[in-house]
């Protein structure tokens, strides 16, 4: 294979790299659930079952990775609408936990206005923590529900990209049945 002909394969190579965007949003049915979603990436797709109030419930997780920015859907069935508002507050804490974040997921310091259309009791959470490896790690995440099912949409990242984080949220919305 001859010089010059490696250069203009490694010329287009780059060229084509630098077309392709960092981040590629498409509309996405989240599968099982009405919501509807805009992912910057292809979601890899899984689901485990987890204790949730006392009681095992599957929970269904689809993320992503784009611009140094991890992107992560997730929802239940808690069963009944009543059950909605302890799942929500318990999945909150959690998810602190899992950050290392020591404050109450109620604490006005983590309050975050995001609106989720069409979705009830919406509520938003910023934190900064750390994450499973132990390196710093911003965060934002909105827990919310239609009906019996529960959802977290969220953002995690070393700096999160406002642009990313606006387009991400805003892209969520739950039809009307």
């Amino acid at each position: 294979m001859s010089f010059s002909f490696r250069v203009a394969g490694l010329a287009a190579l780059l060229t084509l790299g630098a077309c392709s965007p960092t981040f590629n949003w498409r509309e996405w049915p989240v599968e099982g659930t009405p919501l509807r979603a805009t992912m910057p990436c292809k979601p890899e797709s899984a689901s485990r079952s987890v204790p949730m109030l006392g009681t095992p419930v599957e929970l269904h997780m689809h993320a992503c990775e784009a611009g140094g920015l991890r992107f992560a859907l997730a929802w239940a069935d808690v069963g009944t609408a009543a059950q909605v508002p302890v799942a929500l507050a318990a999945w909150r804490s959690a998810s602190l936990q899992t950050l290392r974040v020591a404050a109450s997921p109620d604490d006005p310091a983590l309050a975050w206005p995001v609106k989720v259309a069409g979705a009830v009791q919406v509520q938003g959470v910023q934190a900064q923590g750390q994450d499973p490896q132990g390196q710093a790690t911003q965060s934002r995440s909105a827990y919310f529900a239609r009906g019996n099912l529960v959802f977290q949409a969220a953002v995690y990242g070393l700096r999160l990209n406002e642009e990313a984080v606006e387009a991400f949220f805003g892209g969520l919305s739950l039809p009307a049945p």
